[in-house]
């Protein structure tokens, strides 16, 4: 679609175009770079992501905490503005500036359900103008009645009962809490919601009642989810796709199956490693694998996203794409969590011991370097006034007590000595002058 085009959609068409499989593509996020902050204050957030998201499916966008997820959700419902590249929903372009009737149809078809569900609703307004205040804007009612229905219908689907739209948010729980924001954004009917760490601040209990939640309603309506998360064991239950974030770069996108079985980056295979194992022995003697970013040499071959087959989206230079291209085509699942034998574990809890005891001993790093400070250094002001009255008695101990490691000792003899000097050299300087001045009268 040309640009000359895209300006003129004032609508979302009903369907989306389809890539070569026959799926629906709903939210195509191309090249996407965001920027916060100007000059050598800006921080590249988002860095060239691009990623698609087809109709009926959730897809997981998972990295750690500053890695750009939320950056991306907010861009997506067009807070956060792009510094390059283009965001398409249906194939229509929803980032830059768009019509006013296109803007509030992208509002009306992306909801979003936030991770802080306290922050996220009025406390001044009751549960029932929270949930109705969508229906409101577009009047997606017929009339009170009708309203009236559509709330209480959307919040007994949440597990709430009408009684409750009459409260104010304070008076609920957190997961209840959640349940008014999701039923805030299902009331609209949307085609895709945007799920923003919606049950990290859960009790684990309550994660799976509003996890079965959100599949009920993409069961019962079709809805498309982004659900962004940092925890890939939550993740691996909800989704069917799956991206990977660090840093801002989307370094992995796969099917969930196919993420879980070859996670060929060497990020996801550390936060694979990090899921814990239901069963406490195990745990306890599970390797923990860290990811050192530091193995890439990307000074001449810079990296690309790139399909290295099974639709499979790895990042990576040539050679790293050539290495898991190889290592996929075998088709035998990698080995993630590797449990230590007792050997292993032995010989892994003598080398951190050695590790410590190296730590502790000391190293010279200069003249002023204490390696074992002795009981009788204390720094005694009575050894800084021997050595300003006897300065050069003062240097001679303060040699002598740094030779022997005794580092204030010599401190406080040094610093009396030099005062002691300095006094005495003024003292002759002036005796000096007054003698030349006298001699010339």
């Amino acid at each position: 679609m040309s640009n000359e085009m895209e300006t003129r959609v004032a609508h979302l068409p009903e369907h989306g175009p389809k890539d070569e499989q026959g799926r629906e593509i709903l939210l195509d996020v191309r090249n996407v770079d965001i920027t916060f902050g100007k000059g050598d204050n800006a921080v590249r957030a988002v860095k060239n992501a691009s990623f698609k998201i087809y109709r009926g499916e959730t897809f997981s966008l998972v990295g750690e905490s500053g890695s750009g997820k939320t950056t991306v959700g907010r861009a997506v419902i067009r807070v956060n503005p792009l510094a390059n590249g283009e965001i398409y929903y249906k194939g229509v372009k929803i980032s830059g500036k768009i019509s006013r009737s296109l803007d509030r149809d992208v509002i009306r078809n992306i909801q979003m359900i936030f991770q802080d569900p306290a922050a996220s609703l009025n406390e001044r307004a009751t549960v029932d103008y929270i949930i109705s205040e969508g229906l409101y804007n577009f009047h997606l009612y017929e009339n009170e009645a009708d309203r009236v229905k559509k709330v209480e219908d959307m919040i007994n689907q949440v597990g709430l009962l009408p009684e409750h739209l009459t409260r104010y948010p304070h008076e609920f729980s957190g997961g209840q809490r959640q349940r008014i924001g999701v039923a805030r954004a299902m009331v609209m009917e949307p085609e895709f919601v945007i799920a923003d760490e919606p049950i990290s601040a859960l009790d684990v209990s309550i994660r799976a009642q509003v996890l079965n939640l959100l599949n009920k309603f993409q069961d019962e309506r079709g809805v498309s989810y982004l659900f962004i998360a940092h925890d890939l064991s939550i993740v691996r239950y909800i989704s069917d796709r799956i991206g990977v974030i660090y840093k801002g770069d989307i370094v992995e996108v796969a099917s969930t199956q196919e993420l879980f079985d070859f996670p060929m980056h060497p990020y996801t295979h550390s936060l694979i490693s990090a899921i814990p194992i239901p069963d406490p022995a195990l745990e306890k003697n599970k390797e923990l694998y860290t990811y050192d970013p530091s193995i890439h040499d990307y000074s001449e071959d810079k990296p690309q996203l790139v399909d290295i087959g099974n639709d499979h989206w790895v990042y990576g230079n040539q050679k790293e794409i050539e290495k898991y291209k190889a290592i996929r085509a075998q088709n035998l699942p990698l080995k993630t969590v590797h449990i230590l034998t007792e050997e292993e574990k032995q010989e892994k809890e003598r080398k951190a011991a050695e590790a410590a005891k190296e730590e502790k001993e000391p190293v010279l790093q200069g003249s002023n370097y204490i390696l074992d400070r002795p009981i009788h250094d204390t720094g005694s002001l009575w050894l800084g006034l021997f050595s300003f009255i006897l300065p050069i008695f003062g240097l001679i101990a303060a040699g002598i007590y740094k030779s022997k490691n005794y580092i204030r000792n010599f401190k406080v003899c040094r610093k009396g000595a030099l005062i002691g000097l300095g006094l005495f050299l003024t003292v002759v300087v002036l005796f000096l002058i007054m003698l030349l001045i006298s001699s010339m009268g």
